[in-house]
């Protein structure tokens, strides 16, 4: 596979929809939101964030705009790594999964812990690969 390989047009399209799946769950939560803005303000809450609408309001408006940046490819590697700060701190915020007692919660919280893990790593290659990419344009 040559370099020009990977910027055929199913290359390209595929490398969107492997973006889009990436951004899935950043612009799904900010809609579920948007649309039970009473539950956002009930999430904040639950997790001592206050002022609980501000932070609703924070929250789904970073998630949207940062996942169409990716999507876009406008300072997509800058966007991709404050999704990755962002998905790290909210893992630690939200799935404590060591606080919890044993048992099937612990389980589902520590295994949601993990896959946010994954997420981040996503957006790390994400944000390597369009840094280099932006380097090689330059060269």
């Amino acid at each position: 596979m040559t370099a020009n390989d990977h910027d055929s047009q199913p290359m390209r399209g595929l490398r969107w929809l492997a973006l889009l799946l990436l951004c899935a769950a950043y612009i799904q939560g900010p809609v579920t939101k948007i649309l039970d803005f009473e539950g956002a303000i009930a999430e904040m809450t639950h997790f001592g964030l206050s002022p609980a609408p501000i932070f609703a309001i924070g929250v789904i408006v970073f998630e949207l705009a940062m996942s169409a940046l990716i999507l876009l490819g406008r300072w997509r590697w800058l966007a991709a790594l404050a999704l990755a700060m962002f998905t790290l701190a909210a893992t630690f915020v939200a799935l404590r999964f060591w606080e919890m007692p044993a048992g099937q919660g612990r389980m589902m919280a520590m295994n949601a812990f993990f896959e946010h893990l994954g997420l981040i790593g996503g957006f790390i290659i994400v944000a390597l690969d369009d840094f280099s990419r932006q380097k090689e344009t330059v060269l």
